[in-house]
């Protein structure tokens, strides 16, 4: 199986953890970024560190730079982040089978696992992999975080999208397509609450072998910078948002605590692994 994979560089925080899970299991690695620096809704955006980051990590000369005009301000910025990735996944697709499509502030705890999860979904004839990600909401010391969960504190899986998928596959929205999906999840049945409880689970893994995305773990300063250039913006942007997350982060055991009081947004405390080079 010839793998390739593509990297939006916008956010440092957690791309050396991140590049380094999967490096060894790639061919080729697409580095897509906006020529001038700035992000989908106009802000600046620290590529130049991103590019410091990945040349560190680059000895086998697998990455390969694509710059590209995707700052189209007069466009809503979830169409933007739609363009982009599908030019770097056109882009990733030369010479490859599959492409992998994680985020920066993804990081695969176990590559074998995946990469076994990953040669399943090929054979079933699959065009995407449904693999699932621990969403971690904030650190509130080194190792330790608040994590989505059940209601009652059990791991829930999230599929932001298919974190690997054939190559030449066209995405609907974001990292989304509509094409036949393996799914895994970390319980014989659906764990996650944005997908009906119908939904087929074709393999489990545990917790320890799931993907973390350290989604919203950000020091105060990049959160707010996250919200503003996040292709999701029009949501995050509310103030709301910004206060609700603040206060939770100040008050993990609380919010631990009380999430059974509450009808959505419950969290656990966890114990995972710290990558390197992330947010102190």
């Amino acid at each position: 199986m010839r793998r390739s994979a593509y990297v939006l560089l916008a956010d440092p925080s957690f791309l050396g953890a991140s590049l380094r899970a999967y490096y060894d299991h790639v061919d080729r690695i697409v580095l897509s970024y906006d020529e001038s620096a700035t992000s989908w809704t106009g802000t600046p955006l620290p590529v130049d560190e991103c590019l410091a980051i990945v040349k560190e990590i680059d000895v086998d000369g697998k990455c390969v730079a694509a710059p590209g005009h995707y700052a189209r301000l007069e466009h809503p910025p979830l169409d933007n982040d739609t363009y982009q990735r599908q030019a770097a996944l056109d882009e990733a697709s030369d010479d490859a089978d599959w492409v992998l499509q994680l985020d920066t502030d993804e990081v695969i705890l176990d590559p074998d696992s995946f990469l076994a999860a990953l040669t399943k979904a090929d054979d079933a004839g699959a065009g995407g992999l449904h693999y699932p990600s621990r969403w971690l909401y904030s650190r509130v010391a080194p190792g330790r975080y608040l994590e989505a969960s059940t209601r009652w504190g059990r791991p829930v899986a999230s599929y932001p999208g298919p974190l690997a998928v054939r190559a030449g596959t066209r995405l609907d929205q974001a990292r989304q397509a509509d094409v036949p999906l393996y799914r895994v999840d970390l319980r014989p049945w659906n764990t996650d609450p944005a997908h009906h409880h119908t939904t087929i689970v074709h393999d489990v893994v545990t917790p320890q072998e799931a993907v973390l995305h350290f989604s919203w773990v950000r020091s105060d300063d990049v959160i707010r910078r996250k919200f503003g250039w996040s292709g999701h913006t029009d949501d995050y942007s509310r103030p709301a948002v910004y206060r609700t997350w603040r206060n939770r982060s100040r008050r993990p055991h609380r919010t631990a605590l009380t999430s059974p009081l509450r009808r959505t947004d419950w969290y656990r405390l966890v114990t995972v692994p710290e990558p390197p080079g992330g947010e102190p």
